[in-house]
């Protein structure tokens, strides 16, 4: 029997899906309640334990490297992990996330030199090479206003010196990368007028395009 036949049939044992947008969007909030809701594992982003993050908001050219590195070594052990497990798993942000949004942006704001960002993107396409991409990725569109009044309204220390001109360059950079994604299949949701954790028919909704992806999928 053929590996290509066995990793075929693998793919169909279970269901990866991923949450990708803007800081604020609600990716986080979605992963917990679409993990409780199909009864799958929730993988997070590891924010809370991240050594580099608030370092990184206090000085962002002191520390964006070694922020995105971690964030990198992160997203590529918790993949590997998420194509083990055999188990259903709803993902909070992806790897290529870390590259074509958060690492271009500091680059392209000069807060990584040209070496560090060379050498970063070497880095992610060695590991990009053994990743497979979520079986549906679902991206939050969000506008800056809503975005800031989100972050606003959680009140992490960490990022109350986010600056609006930083977010609206990432939306940028989503748009962008979005506009281009080919790994897979990919949903994308307006949330600004949805408000899916107080409105049921808002998560409702969500639920049914999701399954409406879902079962394209088979």
């Amino acid at each position: 029997m053929s590996s290509d036949y066995l990793s075929f049939n693998l793919r169909f044992l279970y269901m990866h899906i991923a949450i990708t947008g803007n800081i604020g969007a609600g990716k986080t909030t979605l992963t917990t309640m679409l993990a409780k809701h199909y009864g799958w594992e929730a993988q997070f982003e590891d924010v809370d334990h991240n050594p580099y993050l608030e370092d990184f908001y206090a000085d962002m050219s002191q520390w964006s490297f070694a922020l995105q590195i971690y964030f990198l070594g992160s997203r590529f052990r918790q993949v590997k992990e998420i194509r083990e497990s055999g188990k259903d798993i709803v993902q909070d942000r992806t790897i290529y996330e870390d590259a074509h949004i958060f690492a271009e942006n500091l680059y392209d704001m000069s807060l990584l030199t040209q070496r560090d960002y060379d050498n970063y993107l070497s880095v992610f396409n060695l590991m990009k090479s053994f990743v497979q991409a979520p079986d549906l990725l679902i991206y939050l569109k969000s506008d800056v206003p809503n975005l800031v009044k989100k972050i606003y309204k959680r009140g992490r220390e960490y990022e109350a010196s986010i600056s609006i001109e930083y977010l609206s360059k990432l939306n940028q950079k989503y748009e962008h990368w979005i506009e281009n994604y080919k790994e897979g299949k990919l949903l994308i949701i307006e949330v600004d007028d949805l408000d899916f954790v107080e409105r049921p028919q808002d998560f409702g909704f969500i639920l049914e395009r999701i399954e409406a992806e879902l079962h394209g999928l088979f």
